[in-house]
């Protein structure tokens, strides 16, 4: 997994960057459950699919497992049901680094991120774990609004669209993260970069400069 941003240093240890923390990875798919799912498909091309996923919670000191759906026919594609190894990435903030936010010179421009790659095994679900999970995903995004929309205020339509989504579960046999924080940088160019990322006009990322924060608080705690 690269860790290197748009005109990083190449001599900056990039292992400042790894993310070695599951908690962290965890807590990365429950706020940020938009991935992309790759897989081999029969003639050795790459396919990928955009989809939303939801973490399992599984027993602690188990392996991390995930559910998620795509539409028919891209189970058919990824060959979800063949066994084979797919691979998940999870993209949490990220944005882009100006160099007149560092009072540093010479500096050049960079990219920030938080991302997750998790290889998985695939298990191919039933109409009824499949309309589940379709259930509990719209729960995850509808409960924060004042009239969250269950599917079960329309079930009978629910239902019948169900039945062009294929559901399935990732179980993580191993996984990488990386977060690109501007470790690289002494602590008060880095706080530089988190203010003028929650205030930009035309860059804020505040999710982003929450990491940061988080990123500058390990730092202080020699996390």
């Amino acid at each position: 997994m690269g860790a290197r941003g748009w005109f990083d240093d190449p001599v900056i240890d990039t292992r400042d960057y790894q993310i070695e923390d599951e908690d962290r990875v965890r807590d990365l798919i429950r706020n940020h459950g938009w991935a992309t799912l790759v897989s081999v498909a029969d003639d050795g091309a790459p396919v990928a699919s955009h989809l939303p996923v939801l973490l399992e919670e599984t027993p602690p000191g188990d392996p991390m497992s995930l559910l998620g759906h795509v539409g028919r026919p891209d189970e058919v594609l990824h060959r979800l049901d063949s066994g084979r190894e797919s691979l998940l990435i999870v993209q949490g903030p990220h944005g882009y680094v100006s160099p007149g936010w560092y009072d540093l010179t010479p500096a050049v421009p960079t990219w920030n991120y938080v991302a997750v790659h998790l290889h998985c095994t695939v298990e191919l679900l039933g109409p009824e774990e499949t309309y589940a999970i379709l259930s509990d995903t719209v729960d995850r995004y509808e409960s924060v609004l004042p009239d969250p929309v269950r599917l079960p205020r329309v079930e009978e339509y629910a239902r019948r669209i169900a039945k062009g989504a294929a559901g399935f579960r990732l179980r993580v046999v191993r996984w990488q993260g990386k977060a690109k924080l501007s470790q690289d940088k002494p602590r008060a160019v880095a706080e530089r970069v988190a203010t003028a990322l929650e205030t930009d006009p035309h860059y804020a990322q505040p999710a982003l400069a929450a990491e940061m924060r988080a990123e500058l608080d390990r730092r202080s705690d020699g996390l």
